[in-house]
């Protein structure tokens, strides 16, 4: 990339985060308004639109990979992203480049500016992303576009697709203060993501938020297929560098896929993909995709951040769980994948999140933990944190480090410390928040 280049795109990214990064409007009136000045991109392929509140994004790219292996061209829409906002727009499988992204912006930016003016609350930085997503992929273009919501379903930017596919991964109690405090109420919202005639693929859901889906479909006429009725895990083992599935598919039975991700819970994304695929292309009652096709679409899966490997001696992991369900399926992988001796966690989390629920999960899996903060202004202070984590883990359990890099190296020392495990079995584990790995991703690839 020139210097020029640079220098443009790096303006374009001030220009977004001057809207807010966090900032939360939910007014989808506004983003059809913008669409609708830019001639309706999002009408111009048809779309798989995702809602829950964990494996979004792992499930996500599960999708485009599959569909990639099936000779689609492909768009993808995720957030948040780990160290360019261009990774939240990819084409093919890979984040969109800085030109044709200065391009979009180009196109998109006026409008949305002479939008703002007739507005008393200007479009958000998750607008005008969803809106470039939307352009890009009708300019590519694409064959079929993948889009995560940002947050919730009914209300969210996303929501504009009204797509024939939806899939509902696992949901929890997350961001209670925008979707409600009650599992039904979180359900409720993510349901408006189902339009009539839709194929919904669900996770295996607990009943309070399996009632709100059931309840949508039978209004709009949707279809839909749950995990552990109509498709499903049937079985899961550890292999070097992932695991081994055997999924039933909406069509049948497909053995012998590698998925390289770790966790009980990549498997029932692989599934959920795997379904929304299948009800993609046509496939069902017993008819089935290629399984050779499934099984190169499936190996060719990545998903960082997600119990991501990013050091060796001793093993480094960067896991974003953020909420006490998200946790739970960490701590399971943790325990079932990997044969750690001696395991130490740094934390650092947004103040807004259930942060006692999150201890508690990550308690019985780690020896020691190390409390810092992230670069997010909502980080929860150090020394706040440091005082939860000593209810949870006990005083002599826990080090407070106010900067990440101090907190990184403290983890490695403790790990370490320890001369009959120094050798093998140790690691470090850095999660409580996608700000979190972010961060230490780019730490530790200097």
């Amino acid at each position: 990339m020139t210097s020029g280049a640079a220098s443009e795109f790096a303006q374009i990214e001030a220009e977004l985060l001057e809207r807010g990064f966090t900032r939360m409007v939910f007014d989808i009136g506004k983003v059809v308004e913008l669409l609708d000045v830019l001639g309706s991109p999002q009408r111009a392929y048809p779309s798989i639109h995702l809602t829950g509140t964990n494996g979004k994004t792992s499930t996500a790219r599960m999708i485009d990979s599959l569909l990639r292996a099936h000779g689609l061209h492909t768009g993808r829409y995720t957030s948040p992203h780990l160290e360019t906002v261009r990774e939240r727009i990819s084409l093919d499988g890979d984040p969109i480049d800085e030109g044709r992204f200065a391009a979009v912006y180009a196109e998109v930016s006026p409008v949305a500016e002479l939008l703002d003016a007739r507005h008393d609350e200007s479009l958000t930085f998750f607008d005008i992303t969803t809106a470039l997503a939307f352009a890009t992929f009708a300019d590519a273009p694409v064959d079929i576009a993948v889009v995560e919501v940002g947050l919730g379903g009914a209300d969210d930017a996303t929501n504009v697709i009204q797509a024939g596919i939806a899939v509902i991964t696992p949901i929890g109690l997350d961001h209670t203060e925008w979707l409600g405090d009650t599992l039904g109420d979180i359900a409720l919202a993510k349901s408006g993501i189902i339009y009539p005639g839709a194929t919904v693929i669900s996770a295996l859901q607990p009943a309070e938020a399996m009632e709100p889906i059931i309840e949508r479909c039978a209004e709009v006429g949707a279809t839909l297929a749950r995990e552990g009725m109509e498709f499903g895990v049937v079985s899961h083992e550890v292999a070097l560098g992932g695991q081994m599935l055997t999924l039933q598919g909406l069509g049948g039975v497909y053995d012998e896929i590698f998925l390289p991700l770790h966790g009980a819970h990549q498997a029932q994304n692989a599934a959920l993909a795997l379904a929304a695929v299948e009800a993609f292309l046509g496939a069902g009652s017993q008819k089935q995709l290629d399984p050779e096709v499934v099984r190169e679409g499936f190996a060719g899966t990545s998903s960082p951040g997600r119990l991501e490997r990013v050091r060796n001696a001793p093993t480094i992991l960067v896991d974003a769980a953020h909420n006490p369900h998200g946790m739970a399926a960490t701590a399971a992988a943790l325990t079932q994948e990997f044969s750690f001796t001696r395991l130490v966690a740094v934390v650092a989390v947004l103040a807004d999140k259930d942060v006692t629920g999150v201890l508690e999960q990550l308690e019985p899996v780690v020896d020691e933990v190390v409390i810092t903060r992230n670069s997010s202004p909502r980080s929860m202070a150090p020394d706040e944190l440091g005082e939860l984590a000593v209810e949870v883990f006990g005083e002599d359990r826990v080090t407070v480090e106010h900067e990440l890099p101090d907190a990184i190296a403290t983890a490695v020392a403790l790990a370490e410390s320890d001369m009959d495990t120094a050798l093998s079995g140790v690691g470090v584990l850095i999660t409580g928040s996608i700000v979190t790995v972010a961060d230490a991703r780019k730490l530790l690839r200097r």
